[in-house]
């Protein structure tokens, strides 16, 4: 009878620390590509959101095809929406970060917009008749106040790239989507499951540091917290 391996790799064992050490460097590089990938998809949405936003607040004939538009833009499957880009981009990551920031608008816009609309009229009368203009005004006060909201918005973006990531794989940009595609493909356990891991653990954090960031912006929200009965 033959003597099962000595070591969990030989016999492909979903838990493997000898997985972790001998695969050190390329787990590395996948999750820096990850974060990169993911967070400069989520700042460059960010970027076109907050213009985006603010021109629905001003022109309320905007919102309804601003927020169309982008809503449009996150029914596309991911798979159809790297097709239509790839004649622009090619293969290459900037395909990728161009697919996720279409994606995290529609969920960046309808947060930062909700968050300006919920900035009572009486506060923007009182700034106007302090002598604030629309720029120091929306600056000031108007984008404080909807920051809340707005960091809600940026929280989900951010968890939901985190997933569309490993989509990336397909186009060989995928950051630990490389690694569950091709851990799936030679059914190498280890790897799946590691990669997948990661993933959720890259989203947990995000999120908590976003929160972390979002409660140093609002202080205010904690001092109304604080003075509830």
């Amino acid at each position: 009878m033959t003597a099962p391996p000595d070591d969990c790799l030989a016999r492909n064992e979903w838990i493997c620390g000898e997985y972790l050490s001998t695969r050190r460097q390329i787990i590395v590089d996948a999750v820096v590509q990850h974060l990169q990938l993911t967070a400069l998809s989520v700042a460059l949405a960010l970027i076109v959101a907050v213009p985006l936003a603010v021109l629905a607040r001003r022109w309320s004939w905007a919102a309804g095809p601003v927020l169309a538009l982008t809503t449009v833009l996150y029914t596309i499957p991911s798979l159809a929406m790297f097709s239509l880009l790839l004649p622009v981009y090619g293969l290459s990551a900037s395909l990728v970060v161009a697919g996720l920031v279409l994606y995290s608008l529609t969920l960046l816009v309808r947060n930062i917009l909700a968050g300006l609309r919920a900035v009572p009229e009486d506060t923007r009368q009182a700034a106007r008749g302090m002598g604030y203009g629309p720029i120091r005004l929306l600056l000031t006060v108007e984008m404080p106040l909807a920051l809340p909201a707005a960091m809600a918005g940026v929280r989900i973006a951010m968890v939901s790239a985190v997933s569309l990531v490993t989509v990336g794989a397909i186009v060989g940009f995928g950051g630990l989507g490389n690694l569950i595609y091709a851990g799936m493909n030679t059914y190498f356990k280890a790897q799946v499951l590691t990669a997948s891991v990661l993933c959720v653990v890259i989203a947990v954090a995000a999120d908590l540091l976003l929160l972390g960031v979002q409660r140093l912006l609002t202080p205010w929200e904690r001092a109304a917290r604080t003075a509830r009965p």
